[in-house]
């Protein structure tokens, strides 16, 4: 009992972001303005003109993309690069550009004559 309750514990606190180290960035792609507000140089109508951007415009494509929001400019975009993301997987992809290999892989199994990137070593003599 006394394990659950300290591994229990220690999930807590990771989550939460209060173990040395486990500082996460936050996803702007899927933050509540509430989770926004916690960011350096966010206050409340900030958060929400974030969440408002991406509501009208979908979801961010790069991290820079925040430039575009209304009173978030270079000083600012700054203070927050370090502590933001767009999400793993979107940013693997838009980082590797379209036709690559990143691409590839969330495309679904492939169909008998598609050609990939890298080739299938069965088919090639």
């Amino acid at each position: 009992m006394t394990k659950l309750l300290w591994a229990l514990a220690l999930a807590l606190v990771t989550q939460l972001g209060l173990a040395p180290g486990a500082a996460a960035a936050v996803n702007i792609n899927t933050a509540t303005a509430e989770e926004l507000v916690a960011l350096p140089g966010v206050g409340p109508v900030k958060a929400q003109a974030i969440v408002d951007y991406r509501k009208a415009h979908g979801p961010f494509k790069t991290v820079d993309d925040l430039r575009n929001v209304k009173g978030i400019g270079a000083k600012r975009m700054e203070k927050l690069r370090n502590d933001v993301t767009i999400g793993a997987s979107q940013a693997r992809v838009a980082a590797a550009g379209p036709g690559t290999k990143a691409d590839a892989r969330g495309a679904g199994p492939a169909a008998k004559g598609d050609v990939r990137a890298g080739g299938d070593a069965r088919t090639a003599k």
